[in-house]
C-alpha cells in the first residue's frame, strides 16, 4: 500500500492504490505524533521531543504512551507488514521515530515543489501548475494544532508561501490577457491579508485590464488609506507609479499578450523546451543561468537585485563542480557595465574576487596555462588628454573612438605625416586626440603613423571641447581600419595581424606568433541580448551588450595555439571582473588586473573583452584627483569601439562615462550630447535606468550654472529614481550630500536635520554639520577622525568638503593634505565627475586652501 498524507488542513492520511480511501488515524494524539513526524521532514525526533510536545505536563507513563501510538499508527499505515518485520514508513532510529515518507506522498511537500518549479516556467507553464499547488489547500496548514508551539513556524512558513501562489497566479493570469479571472480571486485574498501591496497592485492593474480605470484607481486610494491610517505606512514605489501610470494610460500597462505578440510566444516555447530537454543538474544549466542572471541585472531594480542575490550562489556551484575553465566561464559571463563607482554590496563583490583570484591560481597551475614569454601588445596608457575640437570638425568624424591616449617620442617623425601638437598645462603627459578616421596609434612627439592626419589642441582651464562621437547608436558608419585597439609603432606587426598597409591590420588574418605559437585574431561574434537595461551589476549602472559566450567568441577549439587563446580570453574576464570588482578600494591589485586585462585583450583582438577590460580600466581610474581626460579617452574609445561591434551596453557606458569627464572640465555642450546619446540608446533598447543617471546630471547643470533653487527641485525629483533602482551603492546618502554641495557652493551652512541619511559619507559632512549647529570642539574632533576618501567619482567632491571643515576650524595640517589631494584637479569642477554633484572650481577651493 503507498499512502498520501495531507497537512494543508485537518491532518489525514489515504491508500493512493485504493483511489484515495481514507485511512483511520485514531485519536488526536497519534495524529499529533504523525503531524510532528511530518514537520520534521523525514528527520528523527527523539521520544524524549515527542513527549515534550504532545503534553504541557507529561504523565508518568508518557513514554510508554507514545509508543504505543507510533505501534497503532504503523499498523494503519502498513497493515499488511509481517508480525515483527522492521517498518518501512514509519521507523524506529536512535533515540527516536522517522517518517520516511516519499518527496511527493505529504500534500505540503508537493505544493512546495509546485510553487517552485512555478517560478522557473513562463506564465502558460505556471499557471496550471501554482492552480494545482493551490488546489491541494482544504484549510488552514496542521489545522487542529494552531496552538502547539512545534506547528508554529512550519504553519507560518506554509501560509506565506500559499499568498505568495495566489499572488503569482493573479500574475501569470495578467501575463496571459486573463485579468478577469485574477479579480475576484484577488479581492477574496485581499479581504483576508489587506496589508499586501503586490496584491493590491496586481488587483488594479488587472482592473485597468478589463477596463475598469476609476475602479482600479479607487483600489490604489483604499490601499493608501489601509496602510496610512491603520500601520502609518505611506504605499511603496511601485503603488505611487501605478497610480501615475494609470492616471497617464501609459501604453506599458497594456496585456502583455497585446505587447509581446510572437516574441512572447517565442519565449515561452522555447522556456518549455528548454526545461524539458535539458537535465536538471547539467552544467550547461548553470551556465545558462548565470547569463539569463546577467540580463536579468539589466531589466530594471527589481532585476539588478534578484541577479546580485543569485550570483554568489551561481559561482559556488560552479565552484563545487570542480572544473576551473567552467568557473572561470560562470564568473566572467556576467560582464555587466558599471558606471557608479560605490560598490552595491561590499561583503559580496569581495566573495567574487576571492574566487576569482582562486581561480585564476587554479588556471595558472592546471595543464593549457599559456607560455610566460608570450608579450601582448602594449595598452595605452589612457594618459589625459585635453584635445579640443570644433563642432565643425566633430561633426566629420562618424567613428572617432580617437580618445584614446596616444605616447610619442621625440625627434621621430614617420614621413607623410602632418602633426600639429600643443601641450596642455596640468597634471600629467599632454596628449593627442585623433580626430581622423584610421584607428589611433601611438606616438611619441613628432612622431605620426603612415597614412594618419591628426590634430591636438590643448586647452587650458574649464570650457574645453571634445573629440565629438555622433551618430552612433550602435549602426554608425564604420571608419577604415579597426580603430579602438591598440597598434605598434610603424615596422611591427601587432600578434594576431598582417599589415595592409594602411596602418590598421585585416581582421582574420593570422601570423605567426611570439615564441613559435600561432596567434589568431578574430572577431567576437556580437548579439543583442532581449531586455538588457542597466549598466550596473551589482553595481548600478545603466546598460546591456550583444556578445558571444565568455570564453568562446574569439577562439576555436583544436591547435595548442587556440587553447592558449581560450586560456587567456578566460583569464581576462577574471581579471576584469576582479578590477570592476575591486573598486573604491585603495589596493594596487585592482589597477594591475585591469591593465593585465585589457593587455590581453587587445593582443586577443576581441572587441566584447576589450570593452569589458576597458571598464576595469575606468574603474581603476581614480588614484588620485584630476583624472578626468584619462576617463574621457577610456569612454571615447569605448564608444567608438561599441559602435562598431554592436556592444550596446558598453556603448551606453562610454556616453556615460563621458558625460561624467566632460562635467568634471566645465564642457557642458558636450556632456548634454553625451546625456542625449545615452538617453536615445536607452530609449531605442529598452534600457531605462540610462535616465537616472542623464537626470541626476541635468540637476547638476543647474547647480554647476548657479540654478541652486531649481537644482534643489532637480536633486529630489532625481532621488525618488533610486527608490526602486537596485543600486544601494548609489541610493543611501546621496540627496543628502548634494544637498550639502549645494550650500557650501553659496558658502551656507550644512543643513542640520537630524533625520537626514548622510549614508556612506557621513564621515566628511559631520564636521561641517557641527559647525553648523555651533559645536566647534566637536567639529574639530571629528575632522580629526575623517578618513581619506575612497578612490571613487566622489574623490574630489569629498576632499573639498573635508578642506571646507578645515579651513573654518584653522586646521591648517588637514589644509595642507587637502590641498596636496586637490591640486591635480586644479583645472577641473570639485565632485563634477561624478555626473551627479559639484562644489564648483577646484581652483577657488585651492585658493582657500592657500594653494
Amino acid at each position: 500500500m503507498r499512502v498520501g498524507f495531507g497537512v494543508l488542513g485537518p491532518v489525514v492520511a489515504w491508500d493512493t492504490d485504493a483511489d484515495g480511501r481514507a485511512i483511520a488515524l485514531k485519536g488526536p494524539r497519534h495524529r499529533a505524533v504523525l503531524a510532528r513526524l511530518i514537520v520534521a521532514r523525514r528527520r528523527v525526533v527523539p521520544v524524549s521531543r515527542l513527549v515534550e510536545d504532545l503534553w504541557t505536563a507529561p504523565p508518568p507513563g508518557a513514554v510508554g504512551a507514545v509508543r504505543t501510538f507510533v505501534a497503532a499508527l504503523r499498523r494503519a499505515l502498513e497493515p499488511d507488514r509481517p508480525p515483527r518485520a522492521p517498518a518501512r514508513l514509519l521507523v524506529t532510529e536512535g533515540p527516536g521515530y522517522a517518517l520516511r515518507a516519499d518527496a511527493d506522498a505529504v500534500d505540503a511537500w508537493r505544493f512546495e515543489q509546485d510553487v517552485a518549479a512555478a517560478a522557473t516556467l513562463p506564465p502558460d507553464g505556471a499557471l496550471p501548475r501554482l492552480e494545482e499547488a493551490l488546489g491541494r489547500w482544504r484549510g488552514p496548514a496542521y489545522a487542529e494544532f494552531a496552538d502547539e508551539g512545534w506547528a508554529r513556524g512550519e504553519r507560518s512558513r506554509l501560509a506565506e508561501l500559499r499568498l505568495h501562489a495566489v499572488e503569482r497566479q493573479a500574475e501569470a493570469r495578467l501575463a496571459l490577457g486573463r485579468a478577469a479571472e485574477a479579480v475576484p480571486d484577488l479581492e477574496a485574498h485581499l479581504a483576508e491579508h489587506p496589508w499586501r501591496e503586490g496584491a493590491w497592485r496586481a488587483l488594479a492593474l488587472a482592473l485597468y485590464r478589463t477596463g475598469r480605470q476609476g475602479d482600479a484607481l479607487a483600489v490604489l486610494r483604499r490601499a493608501r488609506t489601509l496602510l496610512v491610517e491603520q500601520l502609518g505606512l505611506d504605499p511603496g514605489p511601485e503603488l505611487r507609479r501605478l497610480e501615475s501610470d494609470i492616471l497617464a494610460q501609459a501604453p506599458h500597462l497594456a496585456p502583455a499578450t497585446a505587447r509581446g505578440g510572437g516574441a512572447a510566444q517565442v519565449w515561452a516555447d522555447a522556456a518549455a523546451a528548454y526545461d524539458r530537454t535539458v537535465a536538471s543538474g547539467a552544467r550547461t544549466r548553470l551556465e545558462s543561468t548565470v547569463g539569463l542572471l546577467r540580463d536579468l541585472s539589466m531589466t530594471g531594480g527589481g532585476g539588478l537585485l534578484t541577479a546580485r542575490r543569485q550570483r554568489v550562489a551561481a559561482v559556488a556551484a560552479a565552484e563545487e563542480l570542480g572544473d576551473p575553465e567552467l568557473t572561470a566561464r560562470v564568473i566572467g559571463a556576467y560582464d555587466v557595465p558599471a558606471i557608479w563607482t560605490r560598490l552595491d554590496d561590499p561583503e559580496q563583490a569581495a566573495t567574487i574576487v576571492a574566487a576569482a583570484e582562486r581561480t585564476l591560481a587554479a588556471l595558472a597551475a592546471g595543464p593549457g596555462a599559456p607560455d610566460d614569454g608570450l608579450p601582448g601588445v602594449e595598452p595605452p596608457d589612457h594618459g589625459e588628454p585635453s584635445g579640443q575640437e570644433s563642432d565643425q570638425e566633430s561633426a566629420n568624424h562618424e567613428a572617432p573612438g580617437h580618445g584614446a591616449a596616444h605616447r610619442r617620442e621625440p625627434d621621430h617623425t614617420a614621413p607623410g605625416h602632418e602633426t600639429t601638437g600643443h601641450k596642455t598645462p596640468g597634471p600629467g603627459p599632454s596628449e593627442h586626440v585623433v580626430t581622423g578616421h584610421e584607428a589611433p596609434h601611438r606616438k611619441e612627439p613628432g612622431h605620426m603613423a603612415t597614412g594618419h592626419e591628426t590634430t591636438g589642441h590643448g586647452t587650458p582651464g574649464h570650457g574645453a571641447s571634445e573629440p565629438e562621437v555622433t551618430g552612433h547608436e550602435g549602426h554608425g558608419h564604420e571608419a577604415p581600419g579597426r580603430g579602438a585597439t591598440a597598434h605598434e609603432a610603424p615596422g611591427r606587426v601587432a600578434p594576431g595581424h598582417a599589415d595592409t598597409g594602411h596602418g590598421a591590420p585585416r581582421r582574420g588574418v593570422s601570423s605567426p606568433g611570439v615564441g613559435g605559437r600561432e596567434v589568431t585574431g578574430r572577431w567576437a561574434s556580437g548579439r543583442e541580448a532581449v531586455g538588457r537595461e542597466a549598466v550596473g551589476r551589482g553595481s548600478s549602472a545603466p546598460g546591456g551588450d550583444g556578445r558571444g559566450a565568455p570564453g568562446h567568441s574569439t577562439f576555436g577549439r583544436g591547435t595548442a595555439g587556440e587553447a592558449a587563446t581560450r586560456h587567456d580570453a578566460i583569464r581576462a574576464r577574471l581579471l576584469a571582473t576582479v578590477a570592476v570588482e575591486s573598486r573604491g578600494g585603495h589596493s594596487g591589485r585592482g589597477r594591475q588586473a585591469a591593465r593585465q586585462a585589457e593587455e590581453i585583450a587587445r593582443r586577443l583582438d576581441d572587441p566584447a573583452l576589450l570593452a569589458f577590460a576597458l571598464n576595469g580600466v575606468f574603474m581603476q581610474s581614480f588614484d588620485r584627483a584630476g583624472l578626468a581626460p584619462r576617463r574621457d579617452a577610456v569612454g571615447a574609445e569605448l564608444i567608438a569601439l561599441s559602435a562598431r561591434h554592436g556592444l550596446v551596453a558598453f556603448e551606453v557606458l562610454g556616453h556615460l562615462i563621458r558625460l561624467q569627464a566632460r562635467s568634471a572640465l566645465a564642457d557642458f555642450a558636450s556632456a548634454d550630447r553625451h546625456a542625449a546619446a545615452a538617453e536615445r540608446l536607452g530609449e531605442r533598447h529598452e534600457r531605462p535606468l540610462v535616465r537616472v543617471f542623464t537626470e541626476w546630471y541635468r540637476a547638476l547643470r543647474l547647480a554647476a550654472t548657479g540654478r541652486a533653487d531649481e537644482a534643489e527641485a532637480a536633486y529630489r525629483d532625481a532621488a525618488t529614481r533610486l527608490d526602486d533602482a537596485g543600486m544601494p551603492g548609489l541610493e543611501r546618502g546621496l540627496l543628502p550630500l548634494a544637498l550639502l554641495c549645494l550650500r557650501v557652493g553659496r558658502g551656507r551652512p550644512a543643513p542640520t536635520d537630524p533625520e537626514l541619511d548622510w549614508g556612506p559619507y557621513a564621515p566628511w559632512a559631520r564636521p561641517l554639520v557641527l559647525l553648523a549647529r555651533d559645536r566647534r570642539a566637536e567639529a574639530a574632533a571629528a575632522l580629526r577622525t575623517v578618513p581619506e576618501p575612497p578612490h571613487d567619482l566622489l574623490l574630489e567632491a569629498l576632499w573639498c568638503l573635508t578642506g571646507r571643515a578645515a579651513i573654518a576650524l584653522g586646521d591648517r595640517e588637514t589644509m595642507a593634505r587637502a590641498r596636496t589631494a586637490l591640486a591635480p584637479a586644479a583645472a577641473e569642477l570639485a565632485g563634477a565627475g561624478s555626473g551627479l554633484l559639484t562644489l564648483g572650481p577646484v581652483s577657488r577651493h585651492l585658493a582657500d586652501l592657500g594653494g
